[in-house]
């Protein structure tokens, strides 16, 4: 791993006041009695009234890796060097990838087929998988993209997003690609898929990028889907993403590019259900994780909603986007997302709502808790006005809902700024849900920027903007009185 991919440290710290000191002796005492208790990240019990675990959040606690369901025993196991694979990082192997996957298609409905890729450097370009499938790196194994944009034929826009998301027309295939699937597993003993994506990266930066890029891994209208133990490197674009798709488990996944390369968000659910993505490590130059649901009037056309998305122990840092964000394309809805047990450091922003006037859609039932942040300039930020479409044909009287956000249980230390809120002028963002939260090491005169939103806060510190003092809102505390009565149940 070179020096741009190492993982900051929390360096030159202010001061900090004895309040502040008490307060981070209290939260190690917290963070060492659920280490005790092997929990992977601690839950932060800071000022709130309710400060207990309810019996809600122990269940979340559990994997939600279940949503991928164990398929066909793989009766039929080959290696590329079966197909004349070579392993000198030169060679180029395109054409035994595909012709393996040809073969073993057939076994799809026999019991199904496995891919071992041995130790070496294999170069290849795009390749489709198959049903009732498993492809396995083996240790030292490490898949190089190939480096001839021909290698990546062009396909067709994603109807949700009526054009590529970066140029007109078509879109590069992804390095690894699949359509209408079931039961596929990209697994290994920590083997690496490497896109090379320094090439389309200049090519953008340059631009002279005729296509947009492809992905890494890009799987559409499939179903059981588990991509785990690997890590993933230099994706040209967005490195996973699952669209269409239904019961996903990302798990246990190292997704690693340079932190001034351009969109490569680590991994991306769209317009799927269903998905979980847990005990991942990302540090990339956009948003760690991303739930979208389509573009403007092509995903409100499509209307297929992104729900049932769980985000769970993941740690990573960007320092221009951040650790997860929802939106901004988020045309087709967006609903029912836990996303927990997050640890962002060093990035341009903690949690992130991002929508705009013409997306239409819907953002709602979306529970964040458990964040610890370290060196992030805004902890909590929901955004608007990106001007960002895909044609002439959005409809700006197209405005999205954000309603029901509840965010709890998060400690920012070392903050830049203190949350900034901004909704939409005629779709303001409601029932928006803080408690325990608490924001240091912003300077005393730091306060919150809030605009067309309005909720409730619980304990938190500082003093959140007046649109957020509210008495009146009974639906914020009957979400904290649900928690206090699961936890008596």
């Amino acid at each position: 791993m070179d020096s741009s991919q190492k993982p900051f440290l929390i360096t030159n710290f202010k001061r900090p006041s004895r309040a502040v000191i008490l307060l981070i002796l209290t939260v190690i005492t917290v963070s060492l009695i659920q280490i005790s208790s092997k929990t992977v990240f601690p839950i932060w019990v800071v000022f709130g009234k309710n400060s207990f675990v309810t019996k809600q959040e122990e269940k979340s606690r559990a994997s939600c890796s279940g949503f991928y369901r164990k398929g066909l025993t793989r009766k039929v196991v080959m290696s590329i060097k079966d197909f004349g694979g070579v392993s000198d990082g030169k060679t180029c192997n395109t054409l035994a990838f595909r012709k393996a996957m040809q073969h073993l298609k057939s076994f799809g409905d026999k019991g199904g087929s496995q891919l071992n890729v041995p130790k070496g450097r294999w170069v290849t370009g795009s390749f489709n998988l198959t049903s009732n499938f498993t492809l396995f790196l083996e240790f030292g194994a490490v898949l190089l993209g190939s480096q001839n944009p021909q290698e990546w034929p062009i396909i067709e826009p994603l109807p949700s997003y009526g054009r590529g998301r970066e140029r007109l027309g078509g879109r590069h295939i992804s390095l690894i690609h699949g359509d209408g699937l079931y039961d596929v597993v990209i697994t290994g003993e920590n083997g690496t898929i490497d896109g090379q994506g320094k090439m389309w990266w200049d090519l953008w930066w340059n631009r002279t990028l005729e296509h947009t890029r492809g992905h890494l891994v890009e799987l559409m209208n499939s179903q059981n889907i588990l991509i785990s133990n690997l890590t993933f490197l230099n994706s040209p674009f967005w490195t996973i993403h699952p669209v269409y798709c239904s019961n996903v488990v990302v798990k246990g996944m190292t997704i690693l590019s340079p932190l001034n390369s351009p969109n490569t968000d680590g991994i991306d659910p769209d317009s799927s259900t269903h998905v979980c993505i847990e005990d991942c490590y990302i540090e990339s130059g956009d948003d760690l994780v991303a739930v979208k649901s389509g573009w403007d009037h092509y995903g409100i056309k499509m209307a297929r909603p992104s729900s049932d998305i769980m985000v769970r122990n993941v740690s990573g840092t960007t320092p221009t986007c951040s650790g997860v964000g929802i939106g901004s394309e988020m045309s087709g809805g967006i609903f029912d997302v836990v996303i927990e047990n997050l640890h962002i450091i060093n990035s341009a922003a903690g949690v992130r709502i991002k929508t705009d006037i013409g997306r239409g859609g819907y953002i709602t039932n979306i529970t964040i808790s458990n964040v610890t942040l370290d060196r992030v300039k805004i902890p909590i930020r929901f955004s608007r006005g990106s001007n960002d479409h895909p044609d002439e044909g959005w409809n700006p009287k197209a405005l999205p809902s954000v309603k029901g956000i509840y965010i709890r249980n998060v400690i920012s230390i070392n903050t830049g700024k203190a949350p900034v809120l901004e909704g939409i002028k005629d779709a303001p963002f409601e029932e928006i849900c803080l408690t325990n939260i608490s924001i240091l090491g912003l300077s005393p005169s730091a306060r919150w920027q809030c605009e067309f939103i309005s909720g409730m806060t619980v304990g938190v510190l500082p003093l959140p903007c007046s649109q957020l003092q509210s008495n009146s809102s009974s639906w914020c505390q009957l979400y904290e009185n649900s928690l206090v009565q699961d936890k008596i149940l």
